[in-house]
């Protein structure tokens, strides 16, 4: 990963400024209607607790999660609950135990927003976070508990906060 993956997410983020004298936050039900957020609270916490992936599957796409064949998601594993329809996980990927995948950052003038995009046969691990705009190429891997700020390459595999490209050599002391 280069300085130039930073950059591409960060073009990809859309920034919507607030009134200000509050952190923008205390805005949110401005930026999403608040009946709507309700509604993906309920079917998140149904999915985070559904052993049944099918079930998970189906119940996503209802909320506007672009889910490919074969997603598998662990138990716990949390889409956002403002924008799940920015998230997209293609054919084959598996979203482990308890990872988070966010599509918004609440700041203090702004909040930003940011399509999700984990590729075909990628994994996440457990506990891993994936931020707004981030893309994870298809066959790529995310270790558990590691916090991803950057694009990851097609293949590569990433561990760490913020999550880094492990090198081959590397992986084989592991």
């Amino acid at each position: 990963m280069t300085d130039d993956d930073t950059t591409r997410r960060h073009d990809r983020i859309s920034h919507h400024a607030t009134p200000g004298g509050r952190n923008s936050l205390q805005y949110w039900t401005e930026a999403r209607n608040p009946l709507r957020v309700a509604l993906h609270y309920a079917v998140i916490w149904l999915v985070r607790v559904n052993p049944s992936l099918r079930l998970k599957n189906w119940l996503l796409r209802r909320i506007g999660v672009t889910v490919g064949r074969g997603v598998s998601w662990g138990l716990e594993s949390t889409p956002d609950v403002f924008w799940p329809d920015l998230i997209t996980v293609e054919d084959h990927a598996i979203v482990g135990y308890d990872a988070t995948i966010l599509c918004h950052e609440f700041l203090q003038n702004e909040y930003r927003t940011g399509e999700v995009v984990i590729g075909e046969r990628a994994m996440v691990g457990a506990g891993a976070i994936i931020l707004p705009g981030v893309e994870i190429g298809a066959g790529a891997s995310v270790a558990a508990n590691s916090l991803v700020t950057r694009d990851v390459p097609p293949g590569a595999t990433v561990a760490g906060v913020p999550a880094r490209e492990m090198s081959t050599e590397s992986l084989a002391d592991d």
